[in-house]
């Protein structure tokens, strides 16, 4: 197929639209918990440590001057989003709309002309998949048990009309450095409120994204739990369901829904967590399990699920994976946005 665009995904998707009035980030920004009239830098230091980047931001060690508690502080370019005002908007709006123990919390935030400052509580245990690698042993019960409270915070979102629309593993954080199963969904910057009405616009990471997305078509909450269905399947074995290095074939292969629990990689793992996936990466949204469903699979109520550790093979691919990914997921999610014409 060579570097040819599917025919499918050529097309530029048209914009949402909402019946409620659009509104403005100085709408949602008096929501802090600070005087507004007052710098960031009177209420907490921001260090040189980074904790993480994104398209639009980087995340820096915090340390409040009124409590020495250490927080993360998310710094927006507000230069980078001056086209697409509402990205940020939407996250203010959203991060100050949830409470929830799976999903990392606000506790405040600044905005200045160039910079929004998102003032997060800190996690300290990294990535999780990053933790996986670390690890002597990961069981399937492990896998079980990061499943379960992600499925729980997406029950959660989307009681409330709220769509992540990049769920990947960099959003998964653990909350300690002690416990392995502890997770934190976070970056809710790609997020969006929902209102019955299909979303549109294109945006999500490739090898995650729902193939409605990339059909064009109407979308919802649906396509985060086809995500959350590739990161089930990935904390099983340590590779993706879906992959190609040329972005077209990949995104063929999500179309089709073509993938395979291969062997010997599956060999040890049960038939209710494959089954959970089957019911996850299915083509039709309407058909897909939503999260409160998913949570009622057998795999969750089964109380046998093997602790024994699963093959030195899937940190050896996870780890092949991580690198991978880390190396092209910026490049690969702008050049998603360019192929999907948003």
């Amino acid at each position: 197929m060579g570097n040819e665009i599917p025919k499918s995904i050529s097309k530029k998707p048209s914009k949402e639209t909402h019946s409620k009035k659009k509104r403005k980030l100085s709408d949602v920004v008096s929501k802090g918990r600070h005087d507004p009239s007052k710098p960031i830098g009177q209420y907490y230091e921001i260090t040189s440590t980074l904790l993480g980047t994104g398209n639009f931001s980087q995340v820096k060690l915090g340390i409040s001057k009124l409590s020495s508690q250490k927080v993360a502080i998310k710094i927006i370019d507000k230069k980078r989003v001056k086209h697409r005002p509402e990205i940020l908007t939407n996250e203010v709006e959203i991060l100050t709309s949830i409470d929830n123990k799976y999903i990392i919390k606000l506790l405040d935030l600044f905005d200045t002309p160039d910079y929004l400052y998102l003032v997060m509580e800190l996690v300290r245990g990294g990535e999780l998949f990053d933790r996986i690698v670390e690890r002597e042993s990961y069981s399937e019960a492990d896998a079980k048990e990061v499943m379960r409270q992600l499925l729980l915070a997406l029950e959660y979102i989307h009681s409330r009309g709220i769509v992540h629309r990049d769920l990947k593993p960099e959003n998964l954080l653990l909350e300690s450095a002690n416990i392995d199963t502890n997770i934190k969904l976070s970056d809710f910057g790609l997020s969006k409120i929902y209102d019955n009405e299909f979303l549109r616009t294109a945006c999500g990471t490739p090898g995650y994204i729902a193939p409605e997305i990339l059909n064009s078509m109407g979308y919802g909450p649906p396509v985060d739990l086809w995500s959350a269905g590739v990161i089930c399947y990935i904390l099983l074995c340590g590779y993706p369901p879906f992959y190609n290095d040329n972005d077209a074939v990949l995104f063929e292969s999500i179309l089709t829904a073509k993938y395979s629990f291969h062997s010997p990689y599956w060999d040890q793992i049960s038939k209710p967590a494959k089954d959970l996936i089957r019911s996850l990466l299915v083509l039709d949204p309407s058909v897909r399990l939503t999260a409160t469903e998913a949570l009622k699979m057998e795999w969750f109520s089964n109380s046998n699920t093997s602790h024994k550790p699963l093959s030195t093979e899937l940190r050896e691919e996870l780890t092949l994976y991580r690198t991978n990914s880390k190396i092209k997921s910026k490049t690969a999610s702008e050049a998603l946005l360019k192929t999907l014409g948003n």
